[in-house]
Order: C-alpha cells, then structure tokens, then sequence
C-alpha cells in the first residue's frame, strides 16, 4: 500500500461548488495504518490581487456583502482585495477581468506572487496572489461587480498603514486580504505617507 488509498468517495451535494464525503487509508508517520472520513468542500481555484496607487501611495479594496460573514457575526459587509474565480482559465489573465469587472479599472500584466491554500483541512480551493500598479487613469467604468451574481461592490481605496490599522480594528477580517496586506508592509511595496 502507499501512503494513502481512497477507499470511497461520495457526493454529498453540488452547487457552487462540489461537497463530497471521502474515506480514506492512510498510513500514519509512526507506521500504523488508519482509516479516516472527511468531507471536502471544492469551490474551484480562484485568484487574488492587491492593487496600489505609487503616486497617490494607495491601495485599492473592495467592499461587499459575504452571506457566512453575515450569518457567523451579523456584519452586512467585508473590506477585501479584488477576488475572484478561476472558472476554467488561467490566473492572470482571469484577475485582470476580475479587477475591471468589480472596480472599472484595466490593469495590465499583473505580477503573480505566490499560491495557498486557504483552508487546507475542507477546502480544495488554491488562490494565486498576485499584485499590480493602478491610476485614477486606468478607470474605464464604474465597476461594481455582475448584478447577475448579486454582486454589489464598492471601492474603497486607504493607505497601506490605513489598511493595516483596519485589521487592528476588526474591519479587515478577510484572510487574502490580510496575507496581501503584510506582503506588501514586509516588501515595502508602498512607501508610508
């Protein structure tokens, strides 16, 4: 036996996204071998970006309504960095759509950083972090996200020291967005006012 063999996999529900119940053999780091069940929940892979002005030394985020946020603490909104789903294309230049469909504006060869797991217990999902320069030029629209999908989005554009004294404060609670923002307070991506 190697390592691990799946013993059985069941589809517990499809939706957005793919619910399945797995049993697995997997034999421990001590040599005994063991029988586990877990669910995994895969929503598909996704892509991230944290956006900076140079000029005015800002970043831009965007702020919207998240159902679990909203059931888990009663919050109507998130501040996060453009996010958004794969769907079967390549990270980069499925991030360039993403940024002028939720915020108007056209980016161009955003700089791909690293790529995690977000929550690598239940989650399949594997977002690529990526970041790019942006200019009150590069506006093209009003941005806002697709009605289609409920999205309703706005921009809120802080200093990186802004942004990270929103963390301190509870207001930024999104996980990519936080990994983004001490990236860029570890590179010195953005120099301080």
């Amino acid at each position: 036996m190697g390592a691990i063999e799946i013993l059985k996999r069941e589809i517990l529900s499809r939706g957005k996204g793919v619910l399945e119940k797995i049993a697995f053999r997997r034999r421990r780091y001590d040599g005994r071998v063991q029988d586990v069940c877990r669910e995994v929940y895969d929503t598909g892979d996704a892509a991230s970006i944290l956006l900076y002005d140079p000029a005015r030394r800002c970043i831009l985020l965007v702020r919207q309504f998240r159902l679990p946020v909203y059931l888990a603490t009663g919050r109507e909104s998130t501040i996060e960095t453009c996010a958004g789903k794969l769907e079967g294309m390549e990270a980069a230049r499925r991030i360039v759509m993403e940024v002028e469909e939720e915020t108007g504006f056209t980016i161009r060869e955003p700089k791909f950083l690293f790529s995690a797991f977000m929550s690598p217990a239940a989650y399949a999902e594997r977002i690529s972090f990526f970041s790019a320069p942006y200019s009150a030029a590069d506006r093209r629209s009003s941005g806002g996200g697709l009605y289609d999908e409920g999205e309703d989005i706005e921009i809120v554009e802080p200093g990186l020291e802004e942004a990270l004294a929103m963390i301190d404060r509870g207001e930024i609670i999104d996980a990519k967005t936080i990994i983004l923002l001490q990236y860029a307070k570890l590179l010195g991506l953005i120099e301080r006012r």
